[in-house]
């Protein structure tokens, strides 16, 4: 159970660090930032396992999650952007 809710803490701050770092209008609200993080954490894990890096959480897995919410939020902006014209 322990486990579950430092997963739900580390991809909220993930979420939070990625809509901060990457610019633009990102209308989301908590539980899409959280569900962002999460998913963000496994495209990082899948990213430093493909690169041959361990990232089991600490820092280093943190900066793969902010960076796989990162990409992530590209996508979604890339797709939003052509829903709309």
């Amino acid at each position: 159970m322990m486990n579950f809710i430092w997963m739900l803490v580390i991809g909220l701050v993930a979420g939070l660090l990625a809509r901060a770092i990457k610019p633009g209008s990102d209308s989301m609200g908590w539980v899409m930032t959280l569900i962002l993080g999460i998913a963000g954490a496994l495209l990082g894990g899948f990213l430093s396992s493909f690169i041959g890096l361990r990232t089991q959480g600490g820092f280093t897995g943190l900066i793969f999650s902010v960076i796989g919410a990162i990409i992530l939020l590209f996508i979604y902006e890339l797709i939003a952007g052509r829903r709309k014209v």
